[in-house]
């Protein structure tokens, strides 16, 4: 009862996505179909996975976990976005129901972040050091560096979370965002929120830019890597798979430097581009990452030839 008496809103009022009203319906109808492909593709991948022993391999591992946490994400947001699209109460939301979404999305988002940062540094190991790759990339490695993006996740949403609900908010309670996020809810604080807005810039933006560096460097010793490979089928593989991993890395990423290193933003384009982050990148990782993979499609086969599929 002590947070409550620090703060006079039970309820907050997410705006949702600007639209038209008369687009609502057909809204409603893309992101309900977004939210299915994404729910159904990552679930395939986490079962071919599970089931395939030829897909035990670190590589496969870190990308199951992807499709854990992509599903998660999407059922963060999107469900409340549907809610929103339907019905005009529909965006309502108690305070501890922000807080945990708040705690849930950036929890999700950071260890994502961490996850792809990771899954770079596998892919150098691969590449670049094919006959250590074993040794280097072992089961408890892999284990460590999994467990690690967890908790690293966890604990930078739990120093956000914390830090914008430690606020009073004792006047106005509509978030100009479909989502419970920092940037529109400190907007709303009955206090000063220049400390809170610099942790932002500084973690968040310092964080995603840190991540990004390193993918970055990954993907240049990986490229100079491909090309001293001697066959041309060989680098053009590898040259389709960094393209193909290097444009869901951006879908994620620009999205969230756009929005986070602008803390003070006002602009109603920042809920359009956050769209792409935390439905669209989700519902394109199976595609991208495992769909067009070669041992994927065969292990889909031997799927389906065991007469479990579908």
């Amino acid at each position: 009862m002590e947070r409550q008496n620090e703060s006079f809103v039970a309820t907050f009022i997410l705006t949702g996505i600007p639209h038209a009203p008369e687009l609502g319906t057909t809204l409603f109808g893309i992101f309900l179909v977004i939210y299915a492909l994404t729910l159904m593709g990552n679930l395939l991948i986490l079962l071919v996975i599970k089931v395939d022993s030829h897909l035990c391999t670190p590589m496969y591992h870190f990308l199951a976990n992807l499709s854990f946490i992509d599903m998660w994400f999407s059922t963060t947001t999107v469900p409340k976005i549907l809610m929103g699209l339907l019905s005009p109460d529909g965006g309502a939301i108690s305070f501890y129901g922000c807080v945990a979404q708040l705690y849930f999305f950036y929890g999700l988002a950071s260890t994502e972040c961490f996850l792809y940062t990771v899954m770079s540094y596998d892919r150098y190991l691969a590449i670049t050091y094919p006959l250590r790759y074993a040794t280097m990339m072992s089961k408890k490695t892999c284990a460590l560096l999994t467990g690690g993006t967890w908790l690293s996740g966890a604990l930078h949403s739990a120093a956000h979370t914390s830090l914008t609900f430690r606020l009073p908010y004792c006047g106005p309670n509509q978030i100009e965002h479909y989502l419970c996020d920092a940037p529109p809810l400190l907007k709303l604080a009955s206090a000063d929120t220049s400390i809170n807005e610099m942790v932002i810039f500084v973690n968040i933006g310092v964080v995603a830019s840190g991540c990004c560096f390193l993918i970055f460097l990954s993907y240049v010793s990986i490229v100079h890597a491909i090309l001293k490979i001697r066959t041309t089928d060989g680098r053009q593989k590898a040259f389709q798979t960094c393209a193909s991993h290097c444009i869901v890395v951006l879908c994620f990423f620009v999205p969230a430097l756009i929005i986070y290193l602008r803390p003070g933003s006002k602009h109603v384009m920042d809920r359009i581009v956050a769209i792409f982050q935390t439905t669209i990148t989700p519902m394109l990782n199976p595609l991208v990452y495992t769909l067009r993979n070669k041992e994927v499609k065969m292990a889909l086969l031997r799927f389906k030839e065991r007469g479990n599929f579908m």
